[in-house]
Parts: structure tokens; sequence; C-alpha cells
């Protein structure tokens, strides 16, 4: 983990539903007591994910929790948030995207120099047999951990 870094929270269904090809990190437009609620950590990135329209990304889907003590100041927990990210890094994922069939994820949620971050995942969906495979290879290699703790 790196020095200053703060996870909020980690999207963990995302690896397990998806091929993730690359990861980049982006920052995210809030509002005063999104970032209140996010320190506190109340956030859930479990469905959303991230759409490029008229040049800017999006991220949809994510709802943050209104911040108890913000009364009349709070937000739409699930308004749609812009993300923070230059015009060649938004040209090359819209075509990934548009030719290849990629989607974009977040992954995990973090606080690094007091700024948060998002890291968004340019991801192809697995297949059945795919999620099938990834969940017998964990098994086996939980098996293999076992028997080594229980051998030494």
């Amino acid at each position: 983990m790196e020095k200053g870094l703060k996870v909020v929270t980690n999207n963990r269904r995302a690896r397990y539903n998806y091929h993730i090809e690359e990861t980049m990190e982006t920052g995210i437009v809030l509002q005063g007591t999104e970032v209140k609620s996010l320190r506190l950590g109340k956030v859930n990135i479990q469905e959303s994910f991230a759409r490029i329209k008229d040049g800017e990304a999006f991220l949809h889907g994510m709802h943050i929790s209104p911040y108890e003590q913000g009364n009349r100041f709070n937000h739409d927990p699930l308004r749609v948030r812009k993300l923070l990210l230059h015009k060649r890094e938004i040209n090359k994922l819209m075509g990934k995207i548009r030719d290849k069939g990629y989607t974009l994820v977040p992954l995990r949620l973090y606080f690094k120099g007091g700024k948060c971050k998002v890291e968004l995942a340019l991801a192809r969906g697995k297949q059945l047999h795919d999620k099938r495979e990834t969940a017998a290879r964990r098994d086996a290699a939980k098996r293999v951990e076992r028997a080594i703790k229980e051998r030494f």
C-alpha cells in the first residue's frame, strides 16, 4: 500500500464479474457533504460504472449516503458524478469502449494526499464458465494454503 493512501472502499465484485485489462487513477468531482460521508466510509460502488458522454467521463450508480449532520446541504445519494481525466485519456478509452466491447468499472475509492481518487478499470465481462473457473481456482488455492498450515 502506498504511503498516504487511505482506501475507503473496494469493489470486489468487479474482479469476479470482469476481466480487468487496464487500470487508471482518476479524480472525482464531489460536493461538500459527500466528502464527509466518504471519510466515514458510507459509500457503495458495487453497482457503479462509468460512461463517456460529450468528451467527458461520468460515474453512474455510486451511492454516497447523506451526511448525518448535513441537514439541508445534503446531496442526492445517486447523482451522476464527473470524473477528472485528460482529453487524451478520454479519447483512448472512448476508442476501446466503442471498438472492442470494453466497459469502465471502478475498482476502489481512496484518499491520496487529501484528494479523493477512483481507480477505474477498463474491463471485459466474464462468461459464466469463466466465473466458475475463477471460483474453482480460488478454492484450490485455499485448500493448498490450508494443507500447508496443517503441515507446519
